[in-house]
């Protein structure tokens, strides 16, 4: 489904500062996996999601989704096939516009294209309702209300259902729910496994809480250094613990893990 084949990227090549964030990478997705992402800062997560996402083009290797190469294509086009949350809740909506609106263009830009006269129905409203229910946040009863308004946790679990309003082929998280308070994080991470699970969806979730990662999703990937140096799945990974996984770390590595933020998140 996803196939990352040996990508490279530095940044500010032949320059004092050149840093290659990753390095010969290559990673295989089956339909339908959700995989959670660990790993110290400056490891290559988010690089990952960037190059993923088409931020930019990586240096060598490529990169197919669901048989496609999308390596060189546009980060505008590859959105119409990848949600993305982030973890600052401001980045996934328009602040001035109103609940309505924001899902109008999400859905949109995905259900329907870019045709110029395309417009939201009556019965495209009631899909939105339906949606916001679910969330259980009474945001169904304030689609007029501008986004703006809103806290944090319902402007992320609000984006949260744009990126998955029409089933995207992929859906990556980069710490959605680090910027929430731990009650709303709770809430959001339980409408992403209920969204994940109900469509199927194929999911790469960056995560800093190390017994997160390993409860959410079949599969855990330790990133280090611009590589992935832990691939854990299926019985290896059930029952696993935090220490297992520190344990397999340093392994892995030569070395512990010393972020203070993982470590306190145990």
């Amino acid at each position: 489904m996803l196939d990352v084949k040996n990508i490279t990227k530095t940044f500010y090549p032949g320059t004092p500062n050149a840093k290659t964030a990753v390095s010969d990478l290559s990673l295989h997705l089956d339909r339908g996996d959700f995989v959670t992402i660990i790993g110290s800062n400056g490891a290559g997560k988010s690089t990952l999601f960037n190059a993923i996402a088409g931020s930019f083009y990586v240096d060598e290797g490529s990169i197919f989704l669901d048989g496609t190469d999308v390596t060189y294509m546009p980060e505008h086009k590859r959105s119409l096939v990848i949600g993305r949350l982030f973890q600052d809740p401001l980045k996934g909506t328009a602040p001035g516009m109103t609940i309505e609106e924001n899902l109008a263009l999400s859905y949109l830009r995905t259900a329907k294209g870019s045709a110029p006269f395309s417009r939201i129905s009556k019965k495209d409203k009631e899909l939105f309702r339906e949606r916001l229910k679910v969330l259980d946040m009474g945001l169904e009863n304030r689609m007029k209300s501008p986004v703006g308004l809103l806290s944090g946790g319902q402007r992320q679990a609000l984006t949260l259902l744009m990126a998955t309003m029409v089933t995207p082929k992929l859906l990556l998280l980069d710490e959605h729910t680090a910027a929430l308070d731990p009650g709303t994080a709770e809430k959001v991470l339980k409408m992403t496994k209920e969204i994940v699970a109900r469509d199927q969806i194929t999911c790469l979730m960056i995560t800093h809480n190390m017994q997160q990662a390993l409860d959410m999703g079949n599969r855990t990937l330790l990133m280090n250094d611009g590589n992935i140096v832990l691939d854990i799945r299926g019985k290896e990974r059930e029952g696993m613990t935090v220490e297992d996984l520190l344990i397999r770390f340093k392994a892995g590595t030569g070395h512990q893990l010393d972020n203070d933020r993982m470590m306190l998140s145990r």
